[in-house]
C-alpha cells in the first residue's frame, strides 16, 4: 500500500482523517481571572532571570513529564520561535541518552526541572541541586525555580481543563500561559 493508498501524502495524515478534537472543560482564564493574571505575572517574573531558549527547554521537559499536550505544543513552538532547532527538541524527552546535543548549565537546568517536576519519587536530591548550582548563581536559580514551578502549575491547570492543543500560534495572547 503506497501513502497515498494509505490517505497520506508523504508520510503525513490528511485532516478530515484525524480524529476529532476534544472540547475544553473550563478556561480558567475567564473564571478565575485574579489566579490566571497572578500566574502571568509569576511568568513576567521567572523569565527575567531565564535565558529565553533555557526557559523553553525546562517549560517543555516539564509539560512532557507532566504529559500535558496543550504545554507542549506551545513550547515547542516558542522555543523554535526562539531559534532552537528541531533536533534538540526531538531529542529532549531522550536527553540521558543525547547529552551531547546540550550544554553542562542546560542539562543541570533539565535535571533540576524533573527533580522538581517528579516530587513524589522523593525531595530534590542534593547532587542534582549542586550541579545546578554550580551554573547558575543565587539569583539564576531562584529565577530558574520560578520557572520550573510555573510550568507546572500550568501544567496542572491545562491538563485538568483540557486545553485543545494545536491551535497556540507564538506571539499571540489569547491562552498564552508563559508569558
Amino acid at each position: 500500500m503506497t501513502n497515498m493508498e494509505s490517505g497520506t501524502e508523504s508520510g503525513t495524515v490528511r485532516e478530515d482523517e484525524r480524529l476529532p478534537e476534544h472540547l475544553p472543560r473550563l478556561d480558567i482564564a475567564e473564571h478565575a481571572p485574579e489566579a490566571y493574571k497572578a500566574m502571568i505575572r509569576l511568568a513576567t517574573a521567572a523569565k527575567k532571570g531565564v535565558d529565553p531558549v533555557l526557559f523553553e527547554l525546562v517549560q517543555l521537559r516539564a509539560s512532557q513529564i507532566n504529559h500535558c499536550a496543550f504545554c507542549i505544543d506551545m513550547h515547542t513552538k516558542d522555543a523554535l520561535a526562539a531559534g532552537e532547532s528541531v533536533e534538540r527538541i526531538v531529542q529532549l524527552s531522550a536527553w540521558e541518552e543525547s547529552k551531547h546535543f546540550y550544554t553542562a548549565k542546560e542539562i543541570a537546568a533539565i535535571e533540576l526541572t524533573e527533580a522538581v517536576t517528579v516530587l513524589t519519587d522523593g525531595f530534590v536530591p542534593d547532587d542534582v541541586y549542586e550541579r545546578a548550582a554550580k551554573h547558575f548563581d543565587d539569583t539564576e536559580m531562584a529565577h530558574l525555580i520560578a520557572a520550573i514551578t510555573l510550568i507546572n502549575g500550568w501544567n496542572r491547570f491545562a491538563v485538568t481543563s483540557r486545553m485543545v492543543p494545536g491551535h497556540y500560534t507564538p506571539g499571540s495572547t489569547a491562552h498564552r500561559p508563559a508569558e
